[in-house]
This record gives C-alpha cells, sequence and structure tokens, in this order.
C-alpha cells in the first residue's frame, strides 16, 4: 500500500491503551476506563476540569479472578471500579459467545478496544484507529490483515459518544448489542448476582453524590454521598436520598424549588390550577384587606452580591384592624382615621360657630326676659316656663359639643341620652304652654271648673311627669346596652371610622321615638288651640314651631339612614341646631321683637 494521502497528528496520551485480539469478525470498542482527573502521580494543573460520575461496588473473590484472567497491565492505574466492571462485562461477553458453538458456528469474534479517557479528542482518535487497523490511523484507510470490522461498541458518556457516532456514520457502522443480550448472571458480587438486563446493559449500583463547588476552582473541591440508586430494588426502593445530608447552597442552605410558572411578586399568592404538579400555579391579587410580602435572599459566597427576591406566598396575610394594604398590597399602613375633627373638618368649625352664637344668643334673650318679667307679654305665657324653655334650648346648643371630636366611651353615652332629656323638657314646656292657653280660654267663662287648674302647678306638673318617662327610659338604656366607643373598618376601604355604637338600637330609637311622640301630642294641642280668640295668642307660635321641629327630624331619618361615619353624625348635629334654632325663633323673636322695638304693643290691653 502507497503512502497515505494525509495522517493526522493526535495528541499524546500519558498512558495508552489498547487491546486488541483478532477474530473473523472484529468488534470495535471505545470505552471509558480512566478519565485524565483519575489518574494518580499528574500534577494538578496540568489535569483537566472534567467531572465524572462514580460507580461504586465493593470487590469480590471472583472479580478478582476476573481481573487477574484478562490482565490488563496499563490498566493497573484505574481508580473506577464501574469502569473496568464495563471493559469486563465486554470480555466476557466475546468469551462466551466464542465458546457457545451454536450462537456463531464457525465464527471466530475479535475485538479492537481503546480507552477514551473521557476525552472527545481521544475518543475520535480512538475510532479512527480502530477503523484503520492496529497499525496506524490513516483516514479512509483500512490497514486490517485479517477480520471484518463488524461494529463499534461506543462509549458511556455522551461527550465522547456523539463525535464517535458523526465519525461511525460516514462509514455506516452502528452500536452493538445483540449478543450481549444474550448474557445472564455472568459472576457474583458481595451478596448479590450482578447481570444484563434485556437491554444489554450492566447495572450496577450508584452513589448520588453532591459536590461542593468554590468559585474560581476546577474541578470541584469535595463532595459528599447523599444517596443511592439501585437498579435491582423494588420500584418504589430503588432512588433513596436523603435530603438532611444535602448542601444546597454555601451561606443560607436553603433547598432550590422546580416551578413551571414565574414567582407570585409581593402582593400576590399562589393559585393551585389544573395541573397536578404543585410547582405548577396562577399569581392571583391578594384579596381587599390582605398583603403578602414574604422575601427569602439568595448568597452564594464573598465574591457574589446578595440579592432579595419575592418569594411566593401560599396565602396572603390579613392587615391588624387598624392597618390597611397600600396600593401594592406588599405590607400594611396605617388606616385614615375618621370622626368629625376640630383640626381636620371645617364643617366642624362651623357647627362650633353656630351653636356658640345661639347660645349666647338665647342666653341673651334669657337676659332680656328676666329684665322684662313685669311686662304684660312676658307674664301672659307663664313665665317660668319660658325661662325653662330658653334654658333647655341654651343646653341644646351646648350638647352639639357631645358629638363633634374624637368619640370617647363618655361622650357616647351621654351625646343621645343629654340631648333626648334636654329636647323632651323642651317640647314639654311647650306641650304645657298648649294647654295652658286651651285652660285659659275655658276659665274665662263665667262659672267654670277650669279655673281650679289655673297656676303653676299643672305645667310643672306636666313637665316633670313627661321629662321624667325620658329619663326612664335612657336610663334604662344605659344599665342594660350603654353606647361606647367603636371603630369601623368595613364601610370604607383604607379608613377606619372612629363612632358611637348605640349599644342598644332599641333603647336609641325608643329616646328618638318618644321624643318624636311628644312633639307630635304638643303640635296636635298647639293647632287645635290656635284659633282661640285672644290678642297674642301663643298657641299658633308653638303651632309652627313643632311643625319646623318635626320637619327637621322627620327629614333626618332618611339621611341617618343613608350615610356613613362622621356624615351620619353631622346629620344629627345639624338636626339639633335647626330645630333648636326653629323652637327659639318661632317663639322668642316675636316677643323680642315687641319688646324690644313696640313697646306700645306690650300692654295689658293689647295682650287681652
Amino acid at each position: 500500500m502507497g503512502s497515505p494521502a494525509c495522517s493526522l497528528k493526535l495528541p499524546d496520551v500519558i498512558d495508552e491503551f489498547e487491546y486488541f485480539q483478532d477474530g473473523d469478525l472484529i468488534i470495535g470498542g471505545v470505552l471509558t476506563l480512566r478519565s485524565k482527573i483519575e489518574y494518580l502521580g499528574l500534577p494538578e494543573e496540568k489535569t483537566y476540569s472534567v467531572q465524572t460520575g462514580l460507580i461504586r461496588s465493593p470487590s469480590s473473590t471472583k472479580l478478582q479472578e476476573a481481573v487477574k484472567h484478562y490482565a490488563f497491565p496499563h490498566l493497573r492505574m484505574c481508580s473506577s471500579v464501574g469502569y473496568y466492571m464495563n471493559l469486563l462485562a465486554f470480555l466476557y461477553a466475546i468469551d462466551n459467545i466464542n465458546q457457545d458453538p451454536d450462537i456463531l458456528p464457525n465464527i471466530t469474534l475479535g475485538f479492537h478496544l481503546y480507552d477514551s479517557w473521557l476525552e472527545p479528542k481521544k475518543g475520535v482518535q480512538s475510532v479512527l484507529q480502530i477503523l484503520s487497523g492496529p497499525n496506524g490511523t490513516v483516514p479512509n484507510y483500512s490497514c486490517k490483515g485479517q477480520g471484518k470490522l463488524a461494529g463499534v461498541i461506543g462509549d458511556q458518556y455522551s461527550s465522547t459518544t456523539i463525535p464517535i457516532a458523526q465519525i461511525l456514520g460516514l462509514y455506516r457502522y452502528t452500536q452493538l448489542h445483540k449478543y450481549v443480550k444474550q448474557i445472564k448472571n455472568p459472576f457474583k458480587i458481595a451478596d448479590r448476582m450482578t447481570f444484563f438486563d434485556d437491554n444489554g446493559e450492566f447495572p450496577s449500583q450508584y452513589t448520588i453524590a453532591n459536590w461542593m463547588c468554590a468559585l474560581g476552582s476546577k474541578p470541584p473541591k469535595s463532595y459528599v454521598d447523599v444517596g443511592s440508586y439501585t437498579p435491582w430494588a423494588k420500584e418504589e426502593d430503588q432512588i433513596y436520598i436523603d435530603p438532611n445530608k444535602i448542601i444546597w447552597n454555601k451561606g443560607n442552605n436553603k433547598k432550590l424549588e422546580s416551578r413551571c410558572a414565574d414567582t407570585c411578586l409581593p402582593g400576590s399568592r399562589k393559585k393551585q390550577g389544573s395541573s397536578i404538579h404543585s410547582c405548577c400555579y396562577e399569581c392571583v391579587p391578594c384579596s381587599e384587606g390582605q398583603i403578602s410580602r414574604t422575601t427569602e435572599s439568595l448568597t452564594t459566597d464573598v465574591h457574589c452580591v446578595c440579592i432579595f427576591l419575592p418569594a411566593d406566598s401560599e396565602n396572603c396575610m390579613k392587615c391588624p384592624d387598624d392597618e390597611w394594604p397600600n396600593e401594592k398590597k406588599d405590607q400594611c399602613v396605617p388606616r385614615v382615621v375618621e370622626f368629625l375633627s376640630y383640626t381636620d373638618d371645617p364643617i366642624v368649625g362651623v357647627f362650633s360657630a353656630v351653636s356658640i352664637l345661639c347660645c349666647l344668643l338665647t342666653g341673651l334673650i334669657l337676659r332680656i326676659f328676666i329684665h322684662y318679667q313685669d311686662t304684660p307679654i312676658v307674664k301672659a305665657n307663664n313665665r317660668d316656663l319660658s325661662y325653662l324653655l330658653l334654658v333647655s334650648i341654651m343646653l341644646s346648643f351646648l350638647c352639639v359639643f357631645l358629638f363633634l371630636g374624637h368619640p370617647v366611651d363618655v361622650t357616647c353615652m351621654l351625646r343621645v341620652t343629654s340631648f333626648g332629656v334636654i329636647f323632651s323638657v323642651a317640647v314639654s314646656s311647650l306641650l304645657a304652654k298648649s294647654i295652658m292657653v286651651c285652660i285659659a280660654f275655658k276659665a274665662t267663662k263665667p262659672g267654670s271648673h277650669w279655673r281650679k287648674w289655673m297656676g303653676a302647678k299643672l305645667p310643672n306638673f306636666i313637665i316633670c311627669v313627661f321629662s321624667l318617662v325620658q329619663v326612664i327610659i335612657c336610663v334604662t338604656w344605659l344599665s342594660i346596652s350603654p353606647p361606647f366607643q367603636d371603630r369601623d373598618t368595613h364601610s370604607y376601604e383604607g379608613k377606619m371610622i372612629v363612632q358611637c355604637n348605640e349599644g342598644s338600637v332599641i333603647g336609641f330609637y325608643s329616646v328618638l321615638g318618644y321624643l318624636g311622640l311628644l312633639a307630635a301630642v304638643s303640635f296636635i294641642i298647639a293647632f287645635l288651640a290656635r284659633t282661640l280668640p285672644d290678642s297674642f295668642n301663643e298657641a299658633k307660635y308653638i303651632t309652627f314651631s313643632m311643625l319646623v321641629f318635626c320637619s327637621v327630624w322627620i327629614a333626618m331619618i332618611p339621611a341617618y339612614l343613608s350615610t356613613r361615619g362622621k356624615y351620619m353624625v353631622a346629620v344629627e348635629v345639624f338636626a339639633i341646631i335647626a330645630s333648636s334654632i326653629g323652637l327659639l325663633g318661632c317663639i322668642f323673636f316675636p316677643k323680642c321683637y315687641i319688646i324690644l322695638f313696640r313697646p306700645d304693643l306690650n300692654t295689658k290691653t293689647y295682650i287681652h
């Protein structure tokens, strides 16, 4: 044969392994028997940074005998028993086939083996040497003297097998498993029988190792055994992993999680979808009033920057009653506290100014009536009742301040009860005035028995009785279920309304209902007495004042029920002020006009 057209300059190896046995048919093989990282005595700086899996199997007498039978002086440095057992399985299969006359009669199998060193370049070199023959490496030339190459068994690693397969594909060669599949139970290792499976593979127990890597270090420095894989065990017992031995990450040692969805950001939570896998989920926003803000840190070592990433939250966390989620729903912030505040609500300033002015005006009218107490117009309609009515109106203006500002338990108990009792006294006074107008008209007739009811006893009795009923209602209410300070966190999002809880709804509406009943009776009696012949009949002014009073409170009811928080309190305050001004204006402004500006009418002749 002439000189080849070209030759390959292939990398040198420290310890070349080639084993050749001639035959009628030759089976080539490129196996990993050693990797350069395993070769003892080689300086670390000259080794390849190759990470290899370890297959550990105990030694046995038969294994040692097999090693002596198939003596390979070049393999005395092999540090991985699993690699060597693959070689023994190959040789044992060839030997059994050659000794069995029924498998390949009159044909002898030979082999041509090389060690790939777990190096792709060395694997390519080895397969080219097998194709060229045992005496040289010349592409597209065959220097075989005898046997014909029937096929090649590739390496057990894809890094070397893929380039080997690409080369063999050009020459129409494949993987050879046909005969190996028929070999069973070649030898026994320790306490188990070693065998080839249905795919012609040699199963062995694998140790699952946890490699500890350090940045800038090649190869990895150390590992720890965390489990094992035993192919011949029951299916549920084949893989064993001790999670307590796993070191996930230097620093926090938190396990990694498989996922098929993006991390749920703060403000959302995981919601399991239709998938059966727990790592597949959807991210949905937290419900109103809830947040999610769990985070975890990811660190490696001193060369890496610590970063913080949002961790998936299984459930959202409800904010405390006095807090509310921010816009992103990743933290709770204090709720906006709402009540009729002296500093934040302008309407409180308006209510306060009107109440004080009206209270001062009422006091001024009282002072005028006391100063002109002996004039006919003051004496005409029981001046003591007029004084009591003015004091009641003055107190009603002052009780407005129980409704303003930050409510506390004491103000909550006093606001409705004091308002109810004060207005009951005022309306009872008007009722007594109306009754006295009717009695006074009837008493003018000669021989009338109504004369005995004239005087101060009857109106005082009327006021005491009807006011006492309201006092009893209020005391019963405060004794059974008194009002108290409450915090409403449900009516408005992000707000906490500080308000008075009425305690007993029955007690609250009993006070208002009784006050309405008094106003209605007073209105009816005053309405009937308005046409009595009198130059200055006070009944018509009482009728108009009760009409204003009832109109204000009837209109207040739907407005009160349709509002919440401080606006509901504002409706109550407005009703108190409006009805008090109605009483003051309708009853006393006409009298003050006559006293101050028309003294000529303030005479017995005009009054009677």
